[in-house]
């Protein structure tokens, strides 16, 4: 019987409501008091505001709060959408087919009904993350003087930071060059597209009265950050003004001095770690008794299918694992290679653990691990995570595979390894050599495990074999920085990115988009060894990436959570 039709559960997921919604253009939003006025508007300007006569700058500012209480509450009058504007714009057909492998519609986040929030930004969260400006929904921003003299500090150079800096930048220009804008009453921050943003741009333009304790050096661009908040506070204190820094010690300043601060949290695929994705799913011990009458199977080839239905189908995602294990009962090992309505397809796995289906002379020795190489091994699945600590035999698993398909299937045409070169301890200065010979010292455990394939492999072929087995291995390896990436296209390769968890989202985006035809990617990494001071579990480039490809039918993500290294390793994995 042949394989079961395409999977048509992501379809369903685009409605004729997310058609009209994209297709009718945003209507303007109504004039919303502000809970409290910003002080930064001196009283000429608001005396020039209340007598200018009505005109396209004066309507524009009809979508934003209230002008402070210095200028009279009917400067700007309320714009109401054009009558029939949506109505110009023909909303697609419903019975326009969707690509079935469309990602799942991800559910937009309400907006607050209650009042709007004053966020004081810091410097360090416009460097970290240049969109941050679009990301606090329908709260107001405040940026302090201090913070653009600090971006304009940062702006040169090649770094990461100095690029964002730059960004942030332009990204303050074109607020300001909207037509109609008006630093003194606010710039809307969807003025430039950016429709998340609902609330309004403010700059510091005058001084604000405040006052710091004396041991505070008030040269220090941190304080005056801080004074900035507490003047805000002062002059309105109906509204909350809230601190937003990455740095901890200026949290803990302005929580001593009865501020409140928060960290940035937008930039964080998960709030826990323990969240993530695992990829594997148990079945539960009824499942037999309960589904056993209804289930429908049928043989494909070397594999079986199972088709499902019940309760469980909805928690199922495509290429997801289950398994069932219970005494007495029959196993089940099988991945989920269909979702259809309210019907699931299981597809049986193929057992890397016996011998015969040895990989390169590896075999599994625990179920994620046969899990893992499943994925690995499979032409369809173009991305591959792997997540689990040290010694579960990642690397070890993702170059057997690689190397049968490579020299064997001949499938791919060569292994391309990278890694974040982020140093554990203090950095030994720069490394003479070529590209690959300067990444050499940070490739041990390629080595490692290099050394242990070329021995399996050519063991009875005596010292000759094993030479050439050694220098076959290596010159289908290229050992590649991440540093010059940029631009490149792979066709045809099998890429492994090894200490995935020391990447940003950002760096994620840049490795895996360099993928072209007929090439796989495996991301590989230990959240619980980060080694980035400014990443945590939640941020890192791995968890985004687990995060977003999971249920996508190309992609397969698994959690190792058993140690094969060594009982010595596995015990301090434990205790340490």
């Amino acid at each position: 019987m042949p394989l079961p039709p395409a999977p048509t559960r992501r379809a369903a997921l685009l409605h004729q409501d997310a058609f009209d919604h994209q297709a009718a253009p945003r209507s303007r939003r109504s004039t919303v008091p502000a809970e409290e006025p910003i002080e930064s508007v001196s009283p000429a300007v608001a005396a020039q505001s209340s007598v200018a006569p009505e005109s396209a700058p004066a309507k524009a500012r009809a979508r934003r709060p209230a002008p402070p209480q210095t200028a009279p509450q009917h400067a700007a009058p309320q714009a109401k959408p054009q009558p029939g504007a949506r109505a110009e714009v023909p909303a697609p057909s419903a019975a326009t087919p969707a690509p079935a492998a469309a990602r799942p519609a991800r559910e937009r986040k309400k907006r607050g009904t209650g009042p709007k929030k004053l966020f004081v930004l810091d410097t360090n969260v416009l460097l970290h993350d240049p969109t941050s400006l679009f990301r606090f929904e329908e709260h107001d921003i405040y940026l302090p003087m201090i913070v653009l003299e600090e971006l304009d500090g940062h702006k040169k150079g090649m770094t990461e930071v100095a690029r964002n800096g730059r960004q942030v930048s332009r990204s303050l220009d074109a607020l300001v060059a909207t037509p109609g804008a008006d630093i003194a009453l606010g710039i809307a921050l969807d003025s430039t597209g950016q429709r998340a943003a609902g609330g309004c741009l403010f700059f510091q333009t005058s001084g604000l009265d405040y006052q710091l304790p004396v041991g505070l050096p008030q040269g220090k661009a941190d304080n005056q950050i801080l004074g900035v908040v507490e003047g805000l506070r002062k002059q309105h204190p109906g509204r909350e003004v809230v601190l937003v820094s990455k740095d901890i010690n200026m949290r803990v300043k302005a929580r001593a001095l009865g501020l409140p601060a928060e960290d940035y949290q937008n930039d964080k695929a998960l709030e826990d770690g323990d969240l993530l994705y695992s990829g594997v799913l148990p079945l539960p011990p009824d499942f037999w008794n309960r589904n056993g009458k209804s289930v429908e199977s049928w043989q494909s080839g070397a594999h079986t299918f199972y088709r499902i239905s019940g309760p469980i189908v909805p928690q199922l995602m495509i290429n997801q694992f289950v398994y069932f294990e219970a005494p007495g009962e029959p196993s089940l090992f099988a991945r989920v290679s269909e979702i259809r309505d309210k019907t699931a397809v299981l597809k049986t796995l193929k057992d890397y653990g016996h011998a015969k289906n040895a990989v390169w002379g590896v075999t599994t020795r625990n179920r994620e691990q046969n899990f893992a190489v499943n994925l690995l091994m499979d032409p369809e699945v173009d991305f591959v995570t792997l997540a689990g600590t040290a010694g579960t035999g990642k690397t070890l698993m993702a170059l057997a595979t690689g190397l049968t398909q490579v020299l064997d299937d001949r499938r791919y045409t060569e292994i391309i390894m990278t890694r974040a070169t982020v140093s554990v301890g203090e950095d030994i200065g720069f490394l003479p050599g070529t590209e690959e010979e300067k990444m050499g010292p940070w490739m041990g455990a390629l080595d490692d495990n290099l050394e242990f394939l070329a021995k399996g492999d050519g063991g009875n072929a005596g010292e000759w074999g094993r030479a050439a087995t050694n220098d076959l291995i290596r010159s289908r390896i290229k050992i590649k920085s991440m540093n010059f990436m940029r631009g490149r296209t792979f066709m045809n390769k099998f890429v492994i990115i090894d200490e995935a968890q020391n990447l940003t989202p950002k760096q994620m985006k840049t490795l895996i988009t360099r993928a072209g035809p007929g090439t796989k990617i495996i991301c590989m990494g230990n959240l619980a060894q980060i080694d980035t001071p400014y990443l945590t579990e939640g941020s890192s480039g791995l968890t985004f990436a687990v995060d977003r490809f999971k249920g996508w039918p190309h992609s397969g993500h698994i959690t190792l959570a058993r140690g094969e290294r060594s009982r010595l390793a596995d015990f301090a994995s434990d205790v340490l």
